[in-house]
């Protein structure tokens, strides 16, 4: 499998949150650590991305089953 890196970005248009939230969520241990590009670029491991939203997709199933 090959790797890829979203940018910033990328990973507001595939999740839906600000780059404010992004950073806070990380900085909380909430969502994916961004990895160092270079000095002024960092970026995500799109399966970790992925895999956020399926826990997220996870969760919300899980909880209507509960309460459904």
């Amino acid at each position: 499998m090959k790797l890829q890196i979203l940018k910033r970005r990328a990973v507001e248009a595939v999740t839906g949150l600000s780059r404010s939230s992004v950073y806070r969520l990380a900085a909380a241990g909430q969502f994916p650590k961004p990895i160092s590009l270079g000095p002024r670029a960092v970026g995500w491991r799109a399966d970790e991305i992925d895999r956020w939203i399926e826990q997220r997709t996870a969760t919300r199933d899980g909880m209507g089953n509960r309460h459904g």
